[in-house]
Parts: C-alpha cells; sequence; structure tokens
C-alpha cells in the first residue's frame, strides 16, 4: 500500500505544489515514467547503475515539489534481500581460490585502500562538511547500494551518502571504461547489452527468493546491523559455493529492486538537503579524486613489482562499479580472475569492516560533527 511521507523536520517543510493535488496512484505513475524515462537516457549514454540513478533523480524531483511519496517498508527489505542475493552471486569458488593464492598481496592492497576511505572520510567528517558518520560511509569505496543501506541502517544520513557513492561510481567507472578504450580499443561485451527478460530458470528462481526473504527475515527479526541485507548475502554464497543453490536473478527484478532502493533514497530528499549535498560537491570530488590517484599508483607498483600487466592491476584496484569493471574486464585482454578476485575482495571486506569502521570513527567524533 503507499505510504504518505512523514512529517518533514523542523525548519524544513515540504512545499505543496501541483503534485500535491494529484491522487497517490498519478503520482505514482508519473514518478514511474519519469524514472524509465531518465534510466533509458543514462543507459544509452554508457552510466553504470542507470536505473538506480534514474529512480533516484525522478524520486529527488518528485519529492521536492510536493509529491509526498515513500516507499513502504516490506518492499524496501526486499530489494535490500535482492541486491544481497547479488553480492553472492559474484562470489564463486573459483574467485575464493584465487583470493587465497595470493591473499598476502591482495590484503595489503584492500588494507590500504579501506584505510585511505576511512581517513578521508574521518576527515571530511572532522571537519563538518557532512554530520556524523555519513562521510565514512560516503567515502566507503563497496558497493554503493550496499553502503547506502547500510548506512541507513546506522544512522548515517542516507541520502548524502548516496549522493557521495554515486558520485564515484559513475567518476571511477568512466575513467576505468576510458582507459580501457584508449589501451585496447574496449568494446561492450556480451552481459553489456544481455536482455531484459530472457529465459528464466523458474524453479531456481523460487529458491533464490525463498533464501533470499527467509534470511532477511531472520537478519531483521534478529536485529543484525543490515541484517535485511548482509544475512541474505552471507546465506546465499554459503549455499551457492556449496552447490545447493543456484542463485538465478533475471535483469527485471535486479532492476525493480534497484528502482526501489533509488526511489526510497530521493523520496528522503528536501530542498534544504539539496544545498547540502551541492555545498559539499568539491569536497566529495576532492575525495574522489585522491582516491583514483591512490589505486592509480597501486596499480603502477602492482604492475611494476609483481609481474602484472598495468590494465590489469588498474581494472583490479579500480575502487568501484564491480559489475563495470566486469564487462571491461571480460572484453579486453587481462586477467579476468585476478581482476574479479580484488573486486570482490574489496566489495566483501568493506561490507563486512563497514559497520565497525562507522562505530570506531563515530567514538573520536565531536557530538555535532
Amino acid at each position: 500500500m503507499e505510504q504518505e511521507t512523514p512529517n518533514p523536520p523542523a525548519g524544513d517543510p515540504v512545499p505543496p505544489g501541483r503534485l500535491t493535488r494529484l491522487p497517490a496512484p498519478v503520482r505514482w505513475l508519473l514518478m514511474l515514467a519519469a524514472s524509465l524515462a531518465l534510466a533509458l537516457g543514462l543507459e544509452a549514454s554508457g552510466l553504470p547503475a542507470a536505473v538506480l540513478l534514474g529512480a533516484m533523480v525522478a524520486a529527488i524531483l518528485f519529492a521536492t515539489n510536493g509529491a509526498r511519496l515513500s516507499v513502504p517498508r516490506a518492499p524496501f527489505l526486499g530489494a535490500q534481500a535482492i541486491i544481497g542475493c547479488l553480492i553472492a552471486e559474484n562470489i564463486d569458488p573459483g574467485i575464493v581460490a584465487t583470493f587465497v593464492d595470493d591473499w598476502p598481496l591482495f590484503g595489503a592492497i584492500l588494507l590500504i585502500i579501506i584505510l585511505a576511505t576511512t581517513i578521508m572520510g574521518y576527515a571530511m567528517a572532522r571537519a563538518g562538511v557532512l554530520p556524523g558518520t555519513t562521510a565514512i560511509w560516503g567515502t566507503s569505496a563497496g558497493a554503493a547500494s550496499a553502503m547506502v543501506l547500510m548506512a541507513e541502517s546506522h544512522g548515517a544520513d542516507a541520502r548524502l551518502v548516496a549522493f557521495m557513492q554515486y558520485c564515484r561510481v559513475v567518476a571511477v567507472a568512466s575513467a576505468a571504461a576510458l582507459v580501457a578504450a584508449l589501451m585496447f580499443d574496449a568494446e561492450p561485451s556480451a552481459a553489456a547489452v544481455a536482455p531484459l527478460f530472457p529465459a528464466v530458470d523458474w524453479p531456481a528462481l523460487a529458491a533464490t527468493l525463498g533464501v533470499a526473504f527467509a534470511s532477511c527475515a531472520i537478519g531483521v527479526l534478529a536485529r543484525v546491523p543490515s541484517g535485511a541485507l548482509l544475512a541474505p548475502m552471507i546465506v546465499a554464497a554459503a549455499l551457492q559455493a556449496g552447490g545447493l543453490l543456484a542463485i538465478e536473478l533475471p535483469p527485471w527484478l535486479v532492476m525493480a529492486a534497484f528502482a526501489l532502493v533509488g526511489w526510497r533514497i530521493g523520496l528522503g530528499f528536501t530542498r534544504r538537503s539539496l544545498r547540502h549535498a551541492a555545498s559539499a560537491l568539491p569536497y566529495v570530488l576532492g575525495s574522489i579524486a585522491l582516491l583514483m590517484a591512490l589505486c592509480a599508483g597501486l596499480a603502477v607498483v602492482l604492475a611494476a613489482g609483481f609481474d602484472i600487466d598495468l590494465l590489469t592491476a588498474y581494472l583490479a584496484t579500480s575502487p568501484g562499479g564491480l559489475d563495470t569493471v566486469a564487462i571491461i574486464a571480460a572484453s579486453t585482454p587481462v586477467d579476468v580472475s585476478f581482476v574479479m578476485a580484488l573486486q570482490t575482495g574489496r566489495l566483501v571486506l568493506i561490507v563486512v569492516l563497514g559497520p565497525f569502521v562507522s562505530r570506531l570513527a563515530s567514538r573520536r567524533l565531536p557530538p555535532r560533527s
């Protein structure tokens, strides 16, 4: 059922407008149409996470013009469970074996990236650029959707975290695609043009959704931090590794989950929070540039000291856009297993360590940073 947005914070009322007077179903249909149009435009321009970004931008436009809509809790939890399974799908035994074979090297690189992003986020929080632990979550180089969902469950401002994370995703993915194109004339692989409605293994889909929703419910009821995302991710990955589950997630289902997350984030924006995001933009772009420079430096060290070609090293250390990096790696002459092992290891490690890092940093921040 459609729910109305709770009362806005004092001092930042949601202004009435033409959208406010429309029936709620009409507002939802208009926002859906706007989301589709924006997503298609972003997809045509080659930007990653087009569906999520399109839905989020459309929701921001509607929220700041009196739409007064919100995503109900149950579908939002379901979207988190599906995204958790999507992350688990990337954790296959081959990648784990590659990671184990070179764990000292991978571990050192991942710890450097996590340490660097934590320091940058902490510095921004101490400077008062963003409130509380928002900057810590916003600078974390993990899966953007996972970071946003986890940040919200840990009390950070999910709107500003999303703003930071998707600025990074767009910048890093665009840079990786540009480097690959200039060096090897990379073309989109088959994964990039996969059909939206492929043939579906319905029993496998039913099993995947059963595992996703059951583990999500357990995670939420057990009050596990970010349990709606982490519980499905851990359970589905374990079952897949044991050969007990073939994760089936058709593109249309994943896109629906991304759209729900985008709407949830975007509908929480107000004109005041947009102004705050705009004022933080120079700092956000600066942190992204520093992170990209650090990872490029790590790539040069890898290539020079460990007999790894430069493009493999660059894609492996690229701080974001796992799906985009996978597509680029599949269409270029690189060591795909090495790239995906380091990318997946970074994603999993940051998702697991995120709550700990956030709590550790919050203890050292002023009460109203």
